[in-house]
């Protein structure tokens, strides 16, 4: 139902502008850009409005994906579609009155592609698994709260009934108790890059940060891991631990890294059967989220954050008209 306040237009346009830049920006962009006087109180107060609608579709939209479906019923059999698809998973913080920085976690479902290039190492033109059609889910809360939300995104972009499917993440181990919760059958992957960030960390224990001993066992190492042997790199950390006492505890636990992912660092075997080994696309989406959330000075009320989150995560998934035409059908709350 519209509220009759001001003209449709003019309200959704001040929402989706100011889901991608302050209110008093969106103020000014009105007026410069349309001749439209709409102050920023006037704007925020839409955001606040249609944004806890669109956050009231979200909690139905989840409510259904995870429904138990009615006893007796017998589901027709999903079609598996012939393509490969991708889910990653990463946090940002964002900083809330009286709460101080909070996490909010973000997920991307995305198409995978793949493209020719040059590898910058052999010269040789390979193919690269790329994510394409991204989609968002951004939750302030915990886990259970983001996994429904991951799964009825997942669902709505028809992930289960994709030929081959993949969840990446970092070592976060919410992350994979959650995959194993929802994606249970899907392949998992630790990106690379936090991989290999380990390695360098790992170094640093023992040598200085940079020195040429350093970064030559953290390139050593490189080799095997990609090759999907990570038991071998654990071996290697906990040789180091017997060998520099000083450091063991600390070298003990990046061992433990390495052991217990390592079903998922098989990153040789990922890149030839084409998948993507990087959480690039995610780490891309955290940025986009801070880049609205984290500007200088921005302190959120968590009603506030919680209500301008969905605006953002449809303008990013590209789904922004659609949704405000959902809510707008939709019967007053």
């Amino acid at each position: 139902m519209w509220d009759g306040s001001c003209s449709e237009e003019v309200a959704k346009l001040s929402v989706w502008l100011c889901g991608q830049v302050t209110s008093e920006n969106a103020e000014t962009i009105l007026e410069k850009l349309g001749g439209i006087v709409f102050s920023d109180s006037s704007i925020w107060r839409r955001v606040q409005t249609w944004g806890a609608k669109l956050q009231a579709l979200e909690t139905l939209e989840r409510a259904a994906a995870c429904a138990v479906p009615p006893q007796g019923l017998v589901a027709p059999p999903a079609k598996t579609w012939p393509k490969e698809m991708g889910i990653a998973m990463d946090g940002v913080l964002i900083p809330l009155r009286k709460e101080g920085f909070k996490e909010l976690k973000v997920g991307i479902v995305f198409d995978i592609t793949h493209r020719t290039e040059t590898d910058a190492e052999s010269g040789e033109a390979v193919e690269w698994a790329h994510a394409i059609h991204n989609s968002y889910t951004a939750v302030l809360g915990g886990p259970t709260a983001f996994g429904q939300a991951m799964w009825a995104e997942a669902c709505r972009r028809e992930f289960p009934q994709a030929r081959d499917n993949i969840v990446i993440g970092d070592g976060a181990v919410w992350i994979w108790n959650l995959t194993q919760e929802h994606f249970g059958s899907s392949r998992q992957v630790v990106d690379w890059y936090h991989a290999t960030e380990h390695l360098h960390q790992t170094a640093h224990l023992i040598w200085s940060q940079g020195s040429p001993e350093a970064m030559r066992w953290a390139k050593g190492m490189e080799k095997p891991l990609y090759q999907g042997q990570a038991w071998q790199v654990a071996e290697q950390v906990r040789e180091l631990a017997i060998a520099h006492p000083h450091a063991a505890k600390e070298l003990a636990a990046e061992a433990g890294y390495f052991e217990n992912n390592r079903r998922r660092m098989q990153y040789l075997e990922l890149r030839e059967d084409g998948f993507p080994i990087g959480s690039g696309m995610v780490e891309s989406g955290c940025k986009q989220y801070r880049a609205r959330f984290n500007g200088a000075g921005m302190r959120w009320g968590r009603d506030g954050a919680e209500h301008l989150i969905p605006i953002r995560t449809a303008i990013l998934s590209g789904r922004f008209d659609a949704r405000w035409a959902q809510v707008l059908k939709s019967p007053p709350s």
